[in-house]
């Protein structure tokens, strides 16, 4: 007599065990949707008082910071329109249940900036006076230069704007969100003027924004004008690294820790070295950075996005004497 065939039971119980999974876990496993848009339940805690909503590598997205206090709760980044900004909220509501909400950007530019609109008007929005500064001057055009880049994001940016900064500051600025204090600082002129970063006292956690990531830095970018400056940028690296962070969450890609405060300042100082050296030899600002796109490229091989070399190297040899 044949064996009996196992096959239908093995394919109900695979049917009873995917019953079993629940719509969000689902979800959860499903790939996210194309485009640049913040992820629904990828909120990590990582420390006592700040959450991440990470990238993944993700370009358009930030990774977006929660710091959660006792009475207030600080949100850094909104991600691009209305729809990244209500992802936002709705991770925020997920860790945090204050009903006071404090809204700033590690700078103006769409992807951390243009979902502000979807933050109620309660929320108090805090800018330093450079970051606004950056918006009143290339604002509306950064933004148009984004939606211009794709249909998605057009949709995304359609009808978006800025917030009014309810507080301002010139270069620093302390909140106080009941058991736990972030500390702002203005340390532009650096990937902009209104660069900032922001420090979580206690948990040492810094929001470095793009002044320290794992890619190359971002000098001069469409809709900064001449605003870079290597020598300030070298000085703010000081000044943050002089806080002793234990984790840093750069504007894009991994979080890392203090070792990348030293491999930007390995990078700059380099850089700074050899277009000194090729100016006194009289190349000119074209050859040089042709030079150093090589040579720092295989340099720093880890560093990502190398095509910024070029415009680092010609900051750095404007500035060389």
């Amino acid at each position: 007599m044949p064996a009996m065939s196992t096959r239908p039971t093995v394919c109900l119980l695979f049917v009873a065990s995917c019953a079993l999974i629940s719509p969000a876990a689902r979800a959860q496993q499903a790939a996210p949707q194309a485009g640049p848009f913040v992820r629904d339940s990828a909120t990590v805690k990582v420390s006592e008082h700040v959450y991440v909503i990470p990238d993944f590598d993700t370009g358009g997205v930030p990774n977006v910071g929660i710091i959660v206090g006792n009475r207030a709760t600080l949100v850094i980044d909104t991600g691009m329109g209305a729809r990244n900004g209500q992802t936002v909220l709705r991770e925020t509501a997920k860790v945090s249940k204050n009903a006071e909400l404090y809204l700033a950007m590690t700078h103006f530019h769409a992807e951390h900036d243009l979902g502000a609109g979807a933050f109620p008007a309660s929320t108090k929005v805090i800018r330093s006076q450079n970051q606004q500064k950056d918006i009143a001057e290339f604002g509306q055009a950064v933004a148009k230069q984004f939606a211009g880049s794709s249909a998605v994001q057009a949709e995304l940016l359609k009808d978006a704007d800025f917030r009014k900064a309810d507080i301002s500051f010139d270069k620093e600025y302390q909140l106080d969100l009941g058991g736990v204090r972030v500390r702002m600082l203005a340390v532009g002129p650096t990937h902009t003027r209104g660069d900032t970063a922001f420090f979580v006292e206690g948990d040492a956690v810094l929001f470095a924004g793009d002044v320290i990531m794992s890619a190359f830095p971002a000098l001069n970018p469409v809709g900064c004008g001449s605003c870079s400056s290597i020598r300030v940028w070298l000085a703010s690296l000081d000044r943050l690294d002089a806080l002793k962070p234990k984790t840093i969450v750069p504007a894009h890609r991994k979080m890392g820790d203090a070792s990348m405060i030293a491999a930007y300042r390995e990078f700059f100082r380099a850089l700074q070295m050899r277009s000194s050296e090729l100016k006194r030899q009289g190349k000119s600002a074209d050859e040089t950075a042709q030079t150093l796109q090589t040579e720092m490229q295989a340099k720093f091989p880890d560093m990502t996005a190398p095509n910024r070399v070029a415009a680092a190297a010609r900051v750095a040899y404007a500035e060389a004497q």
